[in-house]
């Protein structure tokens, strides 16, 4: 492969980071429809043949679509389709996590308040039984083996909880993002495994939770639920910042041995 085909593939990835930006910013919302290619290119001062290879990654993962008489959009669905691309993503964009928690804890912690009113005895035993099966399965700790049953459990134990809540919007909601929670429970639980002490704390957080709604203590569910979101938060972020102190460090190892050569 020549270097101007790798130059152009690499530029083609960074105006594509740039539009998935716009797009997690609100710049770009869904349903917009994008400049005419001319101009977008100007606008961001590339080719014509780079910004078209940027779209195509776009269209592939699912954000943008072309519609039948011209034009590229930005996808207005919430749909299985859509939220595959969105796993990727939060690797790629950082801010994107912490607006997924915020967003989790609101939904979440009012499905949890509602389900403790709500549920039914067939409900109750429908999550005791999620519970029991993430309970059983973190007991056995951060083990590889079990991990993606782990996470799955993780997930299944909120869903029957939203789904307890009986409000159409809550269940349609959790079931349009199944795939990007699932993505991001998943992130999380890769971090939070590598300390036992913050494993067993997620463990003492999922009792919280079920003992809260299975009391139909709404209040308490609600608080259950955003101690544990916050709990990740802070797990995450203390990540970010020992990632990026280590960055710092390997940087300056290799400036020291440059300037000693």
């Amino acid at each position: 492969m020549s270097a101007a085909k790798i130059a152009v593939q690499r530029l083609s990835d960074t105006i594509a980071h740039e539009l998935e930006r716009r797009i997690l910013d609100g710049a770009l919302k869904p349903g917009d429809r994008l400049q005419p290619e001319r101009e977008l290119a100007a606008e961001l001062g590339v080719s014509r043949p780079s910004l078209r290879e940027a779209i195509q990654k776009l269209v592939s993962k699912g954000l943008l679509h072309s519609r039948q008489g011209g034009g590229t959009y930005v996808t207005d669905r919430l749909e299985a389709g859509f939220t595959d691309p969105w796993g990727d993503m939060l690797q790629k964009h950082p801010n994107l996590q912490a607006d997924l928690l915020e967003f989790r804890a609101m939904l979440e912690s009012e499905a949890a308040a509602l389900a403790a009113r709500r549920a039914t005895d067939a409900d109750l035993e429908r999550i005791g039984e999620a519970y029991a099966r993430v309970e059983a399965l973190f007991a056995e700790g951060p083990s590889a083996r079990v991990f993606e049953e782990q996470v799955k459990a993780d997930l299944a134990f909120h869903q029957t909880i939203a789904e307890a809540a009986h409000n159409v919007m809550f269940g349609h909601l959790t079931a349009s993002l199944f795939r990007v929670t699932h993505e991001h429970i998943d992130l999380n639980l890769r971090h939070l495994r590598r300390l036992e002490e913050d494993w067993l704390r997620l463990r003492d957080q999922h009792a919280a939770i079920w003992e809260a709604v299975r009391s139909r203590d709404a209040d308490a569910a609600r608080v259950a639920v955003r101690r544990h979101i916050a709990f990740v938060e802070e797990s995450m972020q203390a990540r970010a910042q020992h990632e990026a102190r280590e960055s710092r460090t390997q940087l300056i190892r290799r400036m020291e041995k440059a300037e000693s050569h």
